[in-house]
C-alpha cells in the first residue's frame, strides 16, 4: 500500500472539470466517466464469468463429494460475499484516504494476480484454489465497492448524478448477464472450455486495468485519516457514523431492502424456471435476460423522470411498481399447467408466459427507479470526507440483507410454501417495509407528491434551478399564486426547502397534512397571535441556523387577481435576525407563471369571495405551468422593494 500513500500525497491534480452534455450517454464520451465506467463493466463482468463458469464445473463436470451440485452455487454465493463482511470497513477507509484513482489501479492490478491463480485452477480442474479466487475476488469488489460510489460525486456535477448512476446501474446488470451467458458458454467448450474461461478472465482484467489507467485523479477526500484495522470496532464506527444523518441511514436501509428483494429473485430463477414454469436451463438465462434489461432500462429512466437531477421522489414510484407486480407474478404463476419440460421456443409461444415475463420486467425495472435515486441522494447528502465509508456501511448492511433473504426464502421453501407464494410475500413485505421507510423519512413521499404534480397535473418547466445554492442556507422568496405553491417549489429544489406558510392553509385537506409532513412553518397575523407570530420568525432563524433552504411567500396571500401583490416586511425581519448571528444569507427571486387560474389557484366569485377549485382543471390537465430562478440576491440588498421588483422582472419572463 506504499504505492498508494505516495501516490495521495502528490495527487493534487483537480477532477477533470464538468462539460455540457445532452443526456447521460454523452457522459461515455468524457474521460471523467467514460474509462471509470468502462473499468466497472469489466469487473462486473469478470466477477461472473468467473464465478458462473466455475459453479458450471462444479455442477456438470466434477465430482466432488465434499460439495455436492445442489451446494455450490451457495457455496461459491457465501464466499464471495463474505469479504464485503469482513473488510468493507477498512476499504471505506483506503478509499477516503487515498486518491480514489490510484485505489481503482491497485485494485484492478490486484483482479490479474487474481486471474493469473484462477489459470491455474481451471486448467488442473482445482476446486479449492478455484474457491479461493472465489473469495479473492470477493475481496476485490469490496475494495472497489466504496471508491466506485465516492468517485462519482467527486467529478460528476449533482445535475450529472442521477443520470451517472444509472449508466454504472444499467452497465452494472449488463455486465452481470453478459458474463454469465460467456461462462456457461465457454466452459461448455469439449476439450477446452477450462482454458478458455482461463484466458477470457485474464483479458478482462488487463483490459479493466489498461482503462482504468486513463481515469483522471481523484484526490483524497481525508488523507489525514488513521486508518483502524480492526474491522469489527469499524464497523461499528461506519454504522454509527451512517446514523448520524437520519435521511442518510435510512435511505441505505432502503437500498439495503432492495438487494433483499432482489436476491429473493435472482436465487429463485433455476427453481422458479425448472419446477413452476416448467421450463429447460435455456428458460431460466432467459429469465436472467429479462430482469437484468428491466433493471437497465429503469436505471437509464431516471435522468428523463428527473429532469437531470436526484429526484427521490421516484423512490415511493419503484416501491410500488416493485410489489404490484411481484404479486402479480405470483397470480401469473400459480396455476400454470404440469407440462413437460420445454426449451425457449416452446415456452415464449405460451401467452400465459408473457405475462410473466412481463411481470418480471416491470417489478426489475421499477427496482431501477427505486435504488438509482437512493444512490445519488446517499453521494449528494453524505460529507465528502466520509463518503467512502458511509457506502462500506451500506455494503455490510446490503450483505447482512441478502443472507437475510436467503436464510427467509429458504425457511419458508422448507416449511411447504411454494416459489410463487414466496414472490407474493415479498411483494407484500416490500409494500409493507416502503410504507413505514417513507413514514421515517417523509421527505421521499413529499417528493414523490411533488414529483406527481409537476408530472402528471402540470407540464412543470424550470428555469435558472442552477441559482439555487446546493448547500448552506438561503431564503427562497416566491410569488403566491395557489394552494401547490410550495409543492412545486418542491420539485424543482435537490434539496428539502422549510416553507413559512399562513395558518390557514394548514386546515386544507389533504394539502394540510402534506404541509405537515414537510415541518412547514405556521404563521398568523401579529395582531391576530402575536405569539405563534414570534414563534414561527424564530423557527425560521433556526433553520438558517442549521444550513437549510427557507422559502417563504412575501405577499402573505394567494393573490385575488393574479398579479403580484406588494411585499410585506416578514423577509427584511427573517434577514436582520440572520444578520444579528453573524449568518450570511443569499435571497434566491422565483416566479411562478400560467399557474393563475389553474385547478389549485382562486378562480371564481362566490358571494363576493374568489375561492378555489371549484372548476376543475379549468386551464385543462397538463397545463403549462413554469419556474424562473433568478439570481442569488446579496443580504445586504435584499429589501422587500427592490426583490417586489425582481420577482416581477422574473414573472414578466414568462
Amino acid at each position: 500500500m506504499n504505492t498508494l500513500t505516495n501516490a495521495s500525497s502528490s495527487a493534487t491534480a483537480e477532477p477533470v472539470p464538468a462539460a455540457p452534455h445532452s443526456n447521460q450517454f454523452a457522459l461515455l464520451g468524457q474521460r471523467r466517466f467514460g474509462p471509470f465506467f468502462w473499468t466497472q463493466f469489466a469487473g462486473a463482468a469478470n466477477d461472473n464469468l468467473f464465478k458462473f463458469a466455475f459453479t458450471v464445473m462444479v455442477t456438470y463436470q466434477l465430482q466432488l463429494g465434499w460439495m455436492p451440485p445442489a451446494m455450490a452455487g451457495l457455496v461459491i454465493g457465501a464466499l464471495f460475499i463474505l469479504p464485503f463482511l469482513l473488510f468493507s470497513a477498512t476499504a471505506g477507509q483506503i478509499a477516503d484516504k487515498f486518491d480514489k484513482t490510484r485505489v481503482i489501479r491497485f485494485v484492478k492490478t490486484l483482479e490479474i494476480a487474481i486471474m493469473l491463480i484462477a489459470v491455474w485452477g481451471f486448467v488442473r480442474a482445482d476446486a479449492v484454489v478455484l474457491l479461493a479466487c472465489v473469495f479473492l475476488m470477493g475481496l476485490h469488489s469490496t475494495l472497489f465497492g466504496p471508491v466506485k460510489f465516492a468517485y462519482l460525486p467527486q467529478v460528476l456535477d449533482p445535475h450529472e448524478l442521477t443520470g451517472g448512476n444509472g449508466m454504472v446501474e444499467m452497465g452494472t446488470f449488463v455486465a452481470i448477464l453478459l458474463g454469465q451467458v460467456a461462462g456457461g458458454l465457454l466452459v461448455a467448450m469439449p476439450q477446452i472450455g477450462h482454458e478458455a474461461v482461463a484466458i477470457a478472465c485474464v483479458l478482462l482484467a488487463l483490459a479493466g486495468r489498461g482503462v482504468a489507467q486513463a481515469i483522471p485523479l481523484a484526490p483524497a477526500t481525508d488523507a489525514a485519516l488513521k486508518i483502524n484495522w480492526n474491522p469489527i470496532s469499524e464497523t461499528w464506527r461506519n454504522l454509527q457514523l451512517a446514523k448520524s444523518n437520519v435521511v442518510v441511514f435510512r435511505s441505505l436501509l432502503g437500498i439495503s431492502w432492495m438487494w433483499f428483494f432482489g436476491a429473493v429473485f435472482l436465487a429463485q430463477f433455476p427453481s422458479f424456471a425448472k419446477d413452476v414454469l416448467h421450463g429447460d436451463e435455456q428458460v431460466a438465462s432467459l429469465l436472467l435476460v429479462v430482469f437484468s434489461v428491466g433493471i437497465g432500462v429503469g436505471s437509464l429512466l431516471c435522468e428523463t423522470l428527473s429532469r437531470r437531477q436526484v429526484e427521490i421522489g421516484l423512490v415511493p414510484l419503484g416501491a410500488i411498481g416493485m410489489s404490484v407486480f411481484a404479486i402479480d407474478l405470483y397470480f401469473a404463476s400459480r396455476a400454470l399447467p404440469q407440462v413437460p419440460s420445454m426449451g425457449l421456443a416452446a415456452f415464449v409461444a405460451q401467452p400465459a408466459h408473457w405475462r410473466v415475463m412481463a411481470d418480471l420486467g416491470l417489478l426489475s425495472l421499477f427496482a431501477g427507479l427505486y435504488s438509482v435515486p437512493m444512490y445519488a441522494l446517499i453521494q449528494l447528502r453524505s460529507q465528502p470526507t466520509h463518503r467512502a465509508r458511509i457506502i462500506a456501511a451500506n455494503n455490510i448492511l446490503n450483505a447482512l440483507f441478502m443472507i437475510g433473504s436467503s436464510v427467509i426464502a429458504g425457511a419458508l421453501l422448507a416449511s411447504g410454501f411454494s416459489i410463487p407464494q414466496v414472490f407474493l410475500f415479498t411483494g407484500i413485505a416490500n409494500a409493507v417495509v416502503g410504507f413505514y421507510i417513507f413514514m421515517l423519512v417523509p421527505e421521499y413521499l413529499l417528493r414523490f407528491y411533488a414529483w406527481v404534480l409537476s408530472r402528471l397535473v402540470y407540464r412543470f418547466k424550470v428555469r435558472g434551478d442552477e441559482h439555487i445554492p446546493s448547500e448552506g442556507p438561503a431564503l427562497l422568496v416566491c410569488n403566491h399564486v395557489s394552494f401547490v405553491d410550495a409543492v412545486l417549489l418542491m420539485a424543482a429544489s435537490p434539496r428539502p426547502i422549510r416553507f413559512v406558510m399562513d395558518h390557514r392553509i394548514f386546515r386544507v385537506p389533504v394539502l394540510g397534512w402534506l404541509f405537515k409532513l414537510a415541518k412547514a412553518i405556521p404563521i398568523a397575523p401579529q395582531k391576530e397571535d402575536p405569539e405563534a407570530y414570534e414563534k414561527a420568525f424564530a423557527q425560521a432563524a433556526q433553520v438558517l441556523r442549521e444550513g437549510d433552504l427557507l422559502g417563504i411567500f412575501p405577499e402573505g396571500a394567494i393573490t385575488r387577481d393574479g398579479h403580484l401583490q406588494p411585499f410585506k416586511g416578514g423577509v427584511k425581519k427573517i434577514l436582520d435576525a440572520a444578520h444579528a448571528e453573524g449568518l450570511e444569507v443569499p435571497v434566491v427571486p422565483m416566479a411562478l407563471t400560467r399557474l393563475w387560474g389553474s385547478f389549485f389557484s382562486r378562480v371564481e366569485v362566490r358571494d363576493g369571495q374568489n375561492v378555489a377549485m371549484v372548476r376543475p382543471f379549468r386551464r385543462g390537465a397538463w397545463s403549462r405551468v413554469g419556474l424562473n430562478v433568478g439570481a442569488p440576491v446579496p443580504q445586504a440588498q435584499a429589501q422587500p422593494e427592490f426583490l417586489h421588483r425582481r420577482v416581477g422582472e422574473l414573472l414578466n419572463e414568462g
